[in-house]
């Protein structure tokens, strides 16, 4: 008999299948890719390593990264048809709502029309979601219109560059590529269970990714970064954090960016992040907002034995690389969309419809009343 208490509870902790893509709270730090640990590849591979890892499942070569990253770099240009929809998309509309726009009508105007030209759709929404997020912005808050095609050797640098309309500093491109590497991929998470559903109905690889990008949408899952943001840069020092914190907790007020869902004692994504947001803020000159975070930090595991997440120290790391805060969230979905279709390819190898059952809860059985006998 199902356990009542499941829907309650999230569906925390039950198995809802198999993956050879990723452990979370496992082994090693507790992440890995493909069963490499994620704080060797922070420090040692590209964004590109790790999204050919993940849709072809082993590091590649040097000729393939050469291969593969020239491919990226040609699948950048936007096509007319989609930059119409992004312009006529309003500057006060939501960042993710325009991702998720973004996608469906690429699969509109690049239909997945056999399974075996995954690869290729997975390769062109690598390389093109930075270009979708940055051509809208530029063009509604900038009011330009932006060649999208660059020559950046990186996915990372390249999103900078279409932003800030330059090149990025060897710290900022570095940054960006850690950053990539950390939210590629993270097991059964909400968004990538949506684009499992999906594919196991055997739908197109962007009717998917579109799913699994209005999941990130919900602040229950992608956010957090942004609502830590909104939160910080109002304290005007770590004792005006400290004091903040403290009344919020008194008040039971949620705190993003703190604990998960999954790791218990500490989440390895973070210990990464935040020394990078350490070096920008010595970087960018700023002596408020990484002392800020840190005593945030200490604070919420003093009192509540709650451990910073991914989200809370990236905040701080993407605001000194001058990235808009309504921005964050699109950058996952630039990193994520290769461990979704990952997963949807990995769906589709060994495939059964995904259909659990419910606990209905409902009134009794009855009889059909007749409208005019209702009252």
């Amino acid at each position: 008999m199902v356990d009542k208490a499941l829907g309650g509870a999230g569906l925390r902790g039950q198995v809802a299948g198999q993956t050879a893509l990723c452990t979370v709270g496992q082994t090693g730090s507790g992440l890995t890719y493909c069963g490499y640990d994620i704080s060797e590849l922070a420090e040692k591979a590209q964004f590109e390593e790790v999204s050919f890892l993940l849709s072809r499942g082993e590091l590649p070569t040097a000729s393939e990264l050469a291969e593969y990253k020239a491919k990226l770099k040609s699948l950048r240009g936007l096509p007319d048809a989609l930059k119409t929809v992004l312009e006529n998309i309003p500057k006060d509309a939501h960042p993710m709502d325009v991702m998720r726009t973004g996608c469906s009508m690429l699969g509109n105007l690049e239909m997945e029309l056999d399974f075996s030209q995954a690869n290729d759709a997975i390769d062109r929404m690598v390389a093109l979601f930075p270009s979708i997020i940055c051509y809208w912005y530029r063009f509604t808050h900038d009011g330009v219109r932006i060649e999208t095609q660059t020559d950046d050797d990186s996915v990372g640098a390249h999103f900078l560059n279409l932003l800030h309309d330059k090149a990025p500093s060897e710290l900022f491109a570095q940054v960006m590529n850690v950053s990539l590497i950390l939210y590629a991929e993270h097991e059964f998470n909400a968004s990538t269970f949506t684009g499992r559903v999906c594919a196991s109905t055997l739908s197109d690889i962007h009717s998917c990714v579109t799913g699994a990008i209005g999941t990130l949408r919900g602040p229950l899952h992608g956010g957090a970064n942004e609502a830590a943001m909104d939160m910080i840069q109002n304290f005007t020092s770590a004792e005006h954090a400290e004091q903040e914190v403290m009344g919020m907790l008194e008040r039971k007020d949620k705190i993003m960016g703190f604990g998960h869902a999954i790791y218990r004692e500490s989440d390895p994504r973070n210990v990464i992040i935040k020394k990078f947001s350490e070096k920008l803020a010595a970087e960018v000159g700023d002596d408020v907002l990484y002392p800020v975070s840190v005593r945030c930090e200490e604070v919420m595991w003093r009192e509540k034995k709650l451990f910073c997440n991914a989200d809370f120290f990236h905040a701080s790391a993407y605001h000194f690389m001058d990235i808009p805060t309504k921005l964050f969230t699109p950058i996952f979905v630039m990193s994520r969309v290769t461990g979704w279709t990952a997963h949807v390819k990995e769906q589709r190898a060994n495939n059964r419809i995904i259909r659990p059952s419910a606990d209905y809860t409902g009134p009794d059985a009855r009889s059909y009343t007749p409208i005019e006998s209702r009252g």
